[in-house]
């Protein structure tokens, strides 16, 4: 892209997020986007009425309770003692209040953790597959990404790629668990590993290599699985989670960041992640949300209904003909295309009126991402769409 009047920096973060971009602009995209009639598998936008109780949720809050009511919120202490309340019965971990940073989703909490932590010149470690905006936003905190593939057999961390790429300038790596979009959890064996590198690369470098754990779905799981949560093998490390995963509402974003007990130094941290917040246009929760986030904390969608969808829509596509991953958990299936030209192939599905992402975006040439928010009835009349264009895919290699 030429953008002759930006900065640099801010032409390459741009340029990072192009190939997301390219697909929400185009055309036919934005035509089917409000069409109740398509199969959209594209992005983890409901497709379903909002849970009743979040709805309830609201309404109860909405109404001033006091003349404060609706006046600027910052890190309020009854948003705090609800988080730190639901980490301490969800993970057993003595989280302090103190040490919980409350933010308008999970893209803000990883904004302000990497413009507090990185300087010009560091390098930021991330795992492709990634989520779209890593790459954007190291670039835009001035760090320099650092691109680690995962094992593409089994899904998980690449350990010795890691290690590789582990260097003096090394500030942070980003760990997204369950994965999106693979879905793959971390077991408790490779992360204490990363722990175990991650120390000592701190150690040769003088300065702490943090961790930040993206844990937006690990209230997603399936099968029963347990998940663990990398900041409990590491104490450089930053949580951040979004309630907009398991309430299936990201328009209306509330999150965190949650500082380990065991982090040295949190005095420092405290802050200035509590500063930058402000910095970084004002990276909190609005009023309506904190007020109700003690009714928010505790639902989710239908976990077991959603397991039962990746089921039905991942034994549909294998007995078509697709080559599909079995997620253990998030919103996400990756499927193989069946030619190279990913892109190509995602076209060919929207003309059978079926939406999705080509993992050319996502650092998978070759494969297409499909998300379980589509509801049960896109499932159903898709799976027509989906043989129509593996034999048309399958015709055209064949001429």
């Amino acid at each position: 892209m030429n953008y002759t009047s930006l900065t640099a920096k801010t032409r390459a973060a741009l340029d990072a997020l192009a190939p997301l971009q390219s697909i929400l602009e185009e055309t036919e995209w934005l035509r089917h986007s409000n069409d109740l009639s398509v199969c959209d598998f594209s992005l983890g936008n409901p497709h379903e009425e909002p849970i009743p109780a979040f709805v309830d949720a609201l309404r109860r809050h909405v109404e001033p309770g006091n003349l404060w009511w609706y006046t600027y919120k910052m890190n309020e202490p009854e948003s705090r003692g609800v988080v730190c309340k639901s980490l301490r019965r969800w993970r057993g971990v003595n989280f302090e209040e103190e040490d919980i940073f409350l933010t308008n989703g999970s893209t803000a909490a990883l904004n302000v953790v990497l413009n507090v932590i990185v300087e010009h010149g560091d390098e930021v470690i991330f795992i492709s597959p990634p989520w779209f905006q890593y790459e954007g936003m190291i670039i835009s905190a001035g760090g320099t990404p650092v691109r680690v593939r995962a094992n593409m057999t089994t899904f998980d961390l690449d350990l010795n790629a890691i290690s590789g790429a582990l260097t003096r300038r090394t500030r942070a790596i980003i760990v997204n668990s369950p994965h999106n979009p693979t879905g793959k959890i971390y077991s408790p064996q490779t992360l204490k590993a990363l722990a175990s590198m991650l120390t000592e690369a701190s150690g040769r470098g003088g300065r702490p290599v943090y961790l930040i754990s993206d844990e937006a779905y690990s209230r997603i799981i399936f099968d029963g699985r347990t998940y663990y949560s990398p900041t409990a093998f590491y104490p450089w490390s930053f949580l951040v989670y979004t309630y907009g995963k398991v309430l299936l509402t990201p328009g209306q974003r509330i999150g965190f960041i949650a500082l380990p007990p065991e982090m040295p130094d949190r005095g420092d941290m405290r802050r200035a992640l509590y500063g930058f917040q402000m910095l970084a246009g004002w990276a909190f929760p609005n009023a309506l949300l904190q007020h109700a986030l003690a009714d928010l904390d505790p639902i989710s969608i239908d976990i077991g209904r959603l397991q039962r969808r990746r089921d039905r829509l991942v034994s549909a596509l294998r007995e078509i003909g697709y080559e599909t991953n079995m997620p253990e958990g998030t919103f996400y299936v990756i499927v193989r295309s069946p030619v190279a030209a990913d892109l190509a192939f995602v076209k060919t599905l929207s003309g059978y009126n079926i939406f999705c992402i080509p993992g050319s975006v996502m650092d998978i040439p070759g494969y297409f991402r499909l998300s379980l928010t589509a509801n049960d009835g896109m499932v159903e009349r898709a799976l027509p769409g989906f043989d129509a264009a593996l034999q048309e895919a399958r015709r055209g290699r064949a001429r």
